[in-house]
């Protein structure tokens, strides 16, 4: 007889050994990568290499920031509202047209064409459209196209979301006499809930840059995208960079808090 042997599992490394805590690798990964980035642009900039209109160094960009910080939040404030609007206006009717597709299978048949229609349309071509229609001085053209930007990923993420309803949770609630408006908002929106807020996470970083496209194209010169065009027209390009980072900063801050939205919805559920 042979003797059996044991062999023991390799033993599961700690998440995080190499970091010591995996929240913190997760918070300095990206610390590193920036400060490397930069660190990088900065020497290619000042090497002479490439031309600073081209590529403007940091340290430049950010001596535009410190000077023109107040119109920069000003700017920021004008965009961001234009892109709130969007988002919460995209929102609401991409969740009521996903409602309503849900009820009958004609409804989405007829909301299905339309939605990959609006899904394709060139902000670059709509935006002066809009501008130009509802004149040189409102921002109603701008909310606009933030709102038809949120509203597609809003309406499909919703729609799948009411999809995933089980039958047989629908047949308990009708064996205990549910009325159908209480079997929607019992088990309906509620497993449809964290696939509406993906949806409004995704939504609300393409609002800003819907928003700032619209601003690009023509209107009202006091958000994001005005000051960039103006500035870039007038060769102040370390401010047009200045000015992109604003937006930049302004997008993430969007993101952050839709994911913070989502996240909340999901741990409540």
């Amino acid at each position: 007889m042979t003797a059996a042997t044991t062999i023991a599992p390799p033993r599961a490394r700690p998440r995080g050994d190499a970091w010591g805590s995996g929240g913190t690798a997760r918070a300095v990964a990206p610390i590193l990568l920036g400060v490397t980035v930069v660190a990088v642009w900065q020497l290619i900039a000042g090497s002479g290499l490439v031309e600073a209109y081209l590529l403007p160094s940091p340290a430049a960009i950010g001596a535009e920031i410190a000077e023109f910080w107040p119109s920069m939040v000003s700017a920021g404030a004008i965009t961001g509202l234009n892109a709130l609007v969007g988002l919460v206006a995209g929102s609401v009717i991409g969740i009521v047209a996903a409602l309503l597709a849900s009820t009958r299978r004609s409804l989405d048949g007829m909301l299905a064409p339309i939605v990959a229609a609006l899904a394709v349309i060139p902000i670059v071509a709509l935006a002066p459209v809009l501008n130009t229609m509802f004149g040189a001085d409102s921002q109603t053209g701008r909310q606009l196209i933030a709102a038809l930007a949120a509203f597609v990923p809003v309406f499909l993420n919703t729609a799948r979301g009411l999809r995933q309803t089980q039958p047989v949770h629908r047949d308990l609630m009708r064996s205990y006499a549910a009325s159908n408006a209480q079997i929607m908002r019992t088990i309906t929106l509620r497993t449809a809930a964290p696939f509406t807020f993906t949806g409004i996470r995704l939504a609300s970083s393409l609002a800003v840059i819907s928003a700032l496209v619209a601003e690009y194209f023509g209107g009202p010169r006091g958000g994001l995208g005005g000051l960039i065009s103006t500035s870039a027209a007038s060769s102040a390009y370390p401010r047009a960079w200045a000015y992109v980072v604003a937006a930049i900063v302004l997008g993430l801050a969007f993101s952050l808090v839709a994911s913070g939205l989502e996240r909340l919805v999901s741990r409540r559920r």
